[in-house]
């Protein structure tokens, strides 16, 4: 739905983004992530033909977004971090408007479903000026998914929001892969990212790494278990070291924490070495890492790069 290769677009002296190639199929969630001036931005700015690259090539659901922009626009939905709205005019009508800016042949069911969906059929007639940050925000949601695009771009579309709504904003999004939609989410919320995002690419203006969320962490992370004992037993911690598939042992309070290959397949065989040293045994658990964990050792790289 949604491919790029090799984008680069720069500003004057600045290099906004660089040899930036991606693929989103279509009932996929991506997520961009990276620092303030990564480039993230700029990357849904050149794939929505707001801006065009100054080398590379990107093509939405089909559409080359040089040779035919206008068909790139009518495909795609985005959601800016500041949503625009006008402020003049009623919530129906913000919406109406765009519904029928996109030839929409009944644009008052289109835009009664999607008041409804986000909850804002109750405030229709209130004028967006006097909306929350949090209901404006629905309201930009609903002007992005009106003229039901196969590709979106969604910008923090959870930002400004409460629980609840976020909650909601971000079922929603699971409902649209369900749909085969193509989503790029560029968000700062790695928890929300996590869950939400079959793949993840990091960008400092370039690629920096792309997988999903549990492939990075078992690239970046490793594969961990920890061991919980009896009592203290540290000394087991430098016998392991010895065992081939072991890259990394410490010794915690409550037990052991090991670094292997491949938790999975080696994990029966170090319990088994762990009982051969006379390990007092409670249980063993994996040793999770995040998302967080994952972006902070990418951007403490790209810091000491």
């Amino acid at each position: 739905m949604i491919q790029a290769r090799e984008l680069n677009r720069r500003f004057g002296d600045r290099t906004a983004v660089e040899r930036l190639s991606l693929s989103v199929p279509d009932g996929t969630v991506a997520g961009l992530l990276g620092p303030n001036g990564a480039g993230k931005t700029t990357t849904v700015r050149l794939l929505t033909c707001l801006l065009s690259p100054d080398s590379g090539s990107a093509q939405v659901a089909g559409h080359d977004i040089a040779r035919d922009p206008q068909a790139v626009r009518r495909s795609v939905g985005v959601l800016t971090e500041s949503p625009g709205l006008y402020k003049r005019l009623s919530v129906w009508r913000n919406l109406h408007l765009f519904a029928e800016l996109h030839g929409i042949a009944q644009p008052e069911e289109s835009v009664r479903r999607y008041l409804s969906l986000m909850g804002l059929w109750d405030r229709r007639k209130d004028v967006a000026g006097t909306l929350s940050k949090g209901l404006a925000q629905r309201l930009a949601l609903a002007r992005a998914l009106v003229h039901e695009p196969p590709a979106l771009f969604l910008d923090e579309p959870t930002a400004g929001l409460d629980p609840e709504a976020a909650r909601e904003v971000r079922q929603l999004i699971e409902d649209l892969r369900s749909d085969r939609r193509a989503v790029v989410l560029c968000t700062h919320n790695l928890p929300e990212a996590e869950r939400l995002c079959d793949r993840i690419i990091v960008l400092n203006t370039r690629p920096v790494a792309e997988g999903t969320p549990e492939e990075l962490k078992r690239r970046l992370l490793g594969a961990g278990t920890v061991v919980r004992l009896a009592r203290p037993q540290p000394e087991l911690a430098e016998a392991l070291l010895q065992l081939p598939f072991v890259k990394n042992a410490e010794a915690l309070d409550s037990g052991l924490s090991v670094e292997t290959e491949e938790a999975e397949d080696h994990n029966p065989e170090l319990v088994r070495r762990l009982v051969e040293l006379g390990a007092e045994i409670l249980h063993i658990l994996p040793q999770e890492g995040s998302l967080e964990d994952v972006y902070l050792k990418l951007m403490e790289g790209e810091h000491a790069a």
